[in-house]
C-alpha cells in the first residue's frame, strides 16, 4: 500500500497493491498492521455501503465528539468525485478543500480524520460507495454544510441542476454559520 500525503494535513489517499492475472485482481483494501506502520492508528468499529445514480450529492456530513468519526471511504462500483473540508479551528487549512476521483477501476481510498465534513458526488449510475468508520452514527451529534455553499464552492463535476439531493442535506447551514466542534 502506498500512502499519499495531501495538501491539507491528515488527508490521505491510499493506494492499494493490486496484483492482476488471467482470472482478474486481488488486493487488500485494509490492513491494520500496514496501516500502523504508517502511523495510522484508528480503531475501526464498522462498515457502511451506499448504492447511488448518476447526479446523486450525498453531504458535506460530519459527527461532533463523543462520537466524531473518522473515515476510510473507496468505490467498489463506479466513480465518484469525493470532498473534504477541513473544519478543525486554528488549522492552517481551515476551511479549505480536498478532491479526489475514487473509481472501481483506480481502486483508491482516502483516509478522512475527524475534523472534516465529508461529501461526494456520483459520476456514473449504479456506483457503490463503502466506508469503514470508527464511531457509530449519534443523530444528536451529526452537523453538515449545504451542499452547494457559496463560499466553499465546490466544483462537483457535475451541473447543479441535475444534483440528486436529499430533502434534509438541502437544509443543512451555510458554511459562514457553522460554529465548528474541532479544534486543530
Amino acid at each position: 500500500m502506498k500512502f499519499i500525503k495531501t495538501g491539507i494535513e491528515g488527508l490521505l489517499i491510499i493506494e492499494p497493491q493490486l496484483f492482476k492475472d488471467d482470472r482478474g485482481y486481488f488486493f487488500e483494501s485494509y490492513s491494520k498492521s500496514k496501516f500502523e506502520v504508517a502511523g495510522i492508528h484508528i480503531d475501526f468499529v464498522q462498515d457502511n455501503q451506499s448504492f447511488s445514480q448518476k447526479g446523486t450529492v450525498r453531504g458535506l456530513h460530519a459527527q461532533s465528539a463523543p462520537h466524531a468519526q473518522a473515515k476510510l471511504v473507496r468505490v467498489i462500483q463506479g466513480k465518484v468525485l469525493d470532498v473534504a473540508v477541513d473544519i478543525r479551528k486554528g488549522s492552517p487549512t481551515y476551511g479549505k478543500l480536498e478532491t479526489i476521483e475514487l473509481s472501481a477501476e483506480n481502486q483508491r481510498q482516502f483516509l478522512i480524520p475527524e475534523g472534516f465534513l465529508h461529501g461526494f458526488a456520483v459520476l456514473e449510475d449504479n456506483t457503490i460507495f463503502a466506508y469503514k468508520v470508527n464511531n457509530y452514527y449519534a443523530k444528536d451529534c451529526e452537523l453538515g454544510v449545504v451542499w452547494n455553499d457559496p463560499t466553499l464552492s465546490i466544483d462537483w463535476g457535475i451541473a447543479s441542476s441535475e444534483a440528486i439531493v436529499s430533502a434534509k442535506d438541502e437544509l443543512l447551514i451555510k458554511f459562514a454559520d457553522l460554529d465548528s466542534p474541532f479544534t486543530y
